[in-house]
């Protein structure tokens, strides 16, 4: 997915920029980059986050930078910020999302013959550039970026570094957050309202969807008014946001409390102790603990100092790897106890697999699982989550390919259906690959009613194929 933060400041803000754009670090996976504006001369580094923390790698550019407004990202995979002159000016912008007809618009561009695109990535435009592009066809900043979110089909969230401040423009649909802070002299543009508390900013908006302000030191102008339909993905509260961050003024470690209690509330299944695996299950299951009257203990503890998060490498077994070794098992806790274990989600459970095994050859009596979502059955086509290279990686589809005899279902939504056979069938054959004794996943509608949004302003496509 990615994250971004922005600030412009009466005095030089790189303080403010450098840790403002570490707080993105846990929604993106191998770029980081920052631009500042000093006197209309820009300033830009990027670096390969891939194996090492955002601060190390800019450490020392930091100490070369200085400006009153700058814009930093973390990112999925592209080089950011992208650096542009145009008839506009000389400008930096940085992107979050993901842009399903970004080969129809390079062809649209190609076709007018003069343009080109200098950033590639994986052979193909880097997606931040395209956006430039779109947002250079037209005669102001204002409408270049209505131009570029009218012609995006999927989603895509930005900041645009300018002379005469930062524009912040959310999504269309409003599928990823933009939220506004304020401190004496400054203003900041984030995706993560963690970065706030210890730089000493208020929350002042929540950007609604398809909303555009322009931030100066002074102040935030509107540019163009939310919509009133609204796709933020729900994904953010199971798992990607962060648990002091706050979407649409709804807590993510709050929200989680609610789902793990949730999950209990749907349970008979006695159990020694509830667990979470580390970090983002770790609020379900607190939450689940709280209301089922189970103590709550950790029979494996997370060793992160030399270990880069599980999903940030490209190979499945790179990944499986860092997983297993940042796992520390407290044998203790294990051997004899029927356990229960509360996970944010179940993607492709390659890594859960291996877990579950040695908590059995630790001695454990019984494993449970309660994911804090319903199955994954589409892949996500909006913002890179659960990102695979097939649809055929997720846990659901494998046992639904199973079930049908072939990979081509016609009817996935009914295994979406948590009432029909089918369903528990799936679940059945999920449960079975992982060895569990029981598995139970959360009920859409009581993950819903833990993040407080009416479901038709929440994306729900991941779990049961509703695009609003």
């Amino acid at each position: 997915m990615g994250g971004f933060f922005g600030v412009t400041s009466r005095n030089n803000c790189v303080r403010d920029l450098f840790f403002g754009t570490d707080y993105q670090s846990h929604l993106g996976t191998q770029r980081g980059g920052m631009a500042v504006i000093n006197q209309n001369k820009f300033t830009r580094h990027i670096h390969d986050i891939t194996n090492a923390q955002f601060r190390s790698k800019f450490d020392d550019n930091v100490k070369n930078m200085e400006g009153n407004s700058g814009i930093g990202v973390i990112s999925d995979y592209e080089d950011q910020p992208v650096l542009v002159a145009s008839h506009l000016g000389t400008y930096a912008i940085v992107t979050v999302g993901v842009i399903q007809n970004a080969g129809d618009l390079a062809k649209k561009a190609f076709s007018r013959k003069h343009t080109h695109f200098a950033e590639i990535v994986r052979n193909e435009v880097n997606p931040t550039e395209l956006v430039a592009t779109l947002i250079n066809e037209e005669d102001s900043f204002a409408a270049g970026i209505e131009r570029a979110q009218s012609a995006i089909e999927g989603s895509c969230s930005m900041l645009v570094l300018t002379d005469d401040g930062i524009y912040a423009a959310r999504d269309r649909m409003g599928r990823t957050p933009i939220i506004i802070g304020r401190k004496d002299g400054s203003f900041a543009a984030t995706s993560e309202t963690c970065a706030f508390a210890n730089l000493d900013y208020v929350t002042d908006k929540f950007l609604g969807p398809g909303e555009v302000v322009l931030i100066t030191s002074d102040g935030m102008s509107q540019i163009r008014p939310a919509h009133d339909y609204m796709q933020i993905c729900a994904f953010l509260w199971v798992y990607y946001g962060y648990p002091a961050s706050a979407y649409e003024n709804i807590n993510v470690e709050i929200t989680r409390n609610r789902c793990g209690a949730a999950l209990a509330r749907n349970d008979s299944h006695k159990v020694d102790l509830v667990a979470g695996i580390p970090d983002s299950g770790t609020a379900h299951a607190l939450g689940y603990a709280i209301e089922a009257g189970v103590p709550y203990r950790r029979p494996f503890v997370k060793y992160t100092p030399t270990w880069p998060r599980s999903f940030m490498p490209q190979a499945q077994e790179i990944r499986d790897l860092v997983a297993r070794m940042k796992l520390i098992p407290i044998p203790e806790l294990i051997k004899g106890k029927r356990l229960m274990f509360c996970e944010d989600s179940i993607v492709r459970g390659t890594q859960l697999q291996d877990i579950v095994q040695r908590i059995f050859d630790y001695g454990a009596e019984e494993v449970h699982m309660r994911p804090a979502c319903p199955p994954l059955v589409y892949g996500c086509k909006f913002l890179n989550f659960s990102r695979s290279k097939s649809i055929l990686d997720l846990a659901a589809r494998k046992a639904i390919k199973e079930i049908e005899g072939n990979e081509n279902t016609s009817t996935p939504e009914i295994y979406a259906d948590a009432s029909s056979d089918k369903y528990h069938e799936m679940v059945e054959r999920i449960r079975k690959r992982l060895k569990l004794t029981s598995l139970q996943y959360q009920k859409l509608d009581d993950l819903v009613t833990a993040i407080g949004l009416p479901k038709s302003k929440l994306c729900t496509y991941c779990w049961d194929g509703c695009e609003g």
